[in-house]
């Protein structure tokens, strides 16, 4: 929806104009890992173009989809880590949310296309984030917990995530 009205926007771009646009926001604080964030960040604020009437309207959309989804409200800021464990925590919940985002997110065995939508969210799984680091080797040690900006019930979440993951591998009926 958001690439319907400005289709080579960023979330992130998306988010910095939602924050700067309100009359007296004088500074906005950004999470930035990398060089490329840097640059985004200076882009989008450089002039600051803010939000119009639509922009906002389609941002109240997208936000009641995804309060009323199965998006783990994660934003990939990567604060969790590392895991001690070796688990990519925001990998993983990047690959669910992307199922989630994108309709393909099984909610039944009958459902159109299975087999095919099955194999695809596993393989891409496996792509996208190597065995060792998937939600199943999860210890619930909780030392990711504090870490999290959005006070994400990650355990919880990663339970979710592998629950659906072997259910796919097990073909089984759901």
């Amino acid at each position: 929806m958001m690439r319907e009205v400005r289709p080579g926007d960023t979330a992130a771009q998306w988010a910095f104009r939602y924050a700067g646009t309100p009359e007296h926001v004088l500074t906005v604080l950004t999470g930035m890992v990398y060089m490329e964030h840097v640059q985004e960040n200076i882009v989008t604020y450089s002039p600051l173009e803010p939000l119009n009437e639509r922009e906002y309207e389609t941002l109240e959309q997208v936000t009641k989809i995804l309060v009323d989804s199965d998006y783990i409200q994660c934003t990939t800021c990567q604060y969790c880590m590392p895991c001690k464990y070796g688990l990519d925590i925001p990998g993983i919940f990047a690959h669910y949310n992307n199922c989630v985002s994108a309709n393909r997110l099984l909610k039944s065995s009958n459902d159109e296309n299975y087999k095919k939508a099955r194999k695809e969210f596993l393989i891409g799984y496996d792509r996208s984030v190597p065995k060792l680091r998937q939600a199943a080797r999860c210890t619930e040690c909780e030392e990711c917990l504090p870490k999290c900006p959005q006070s994400i019930p990650i355990i919880d979440e990663m339970r979710r995530v592998d629950a659906y993951v072997e259910l796919l591998k097990q073909k089984a009926q759901f």
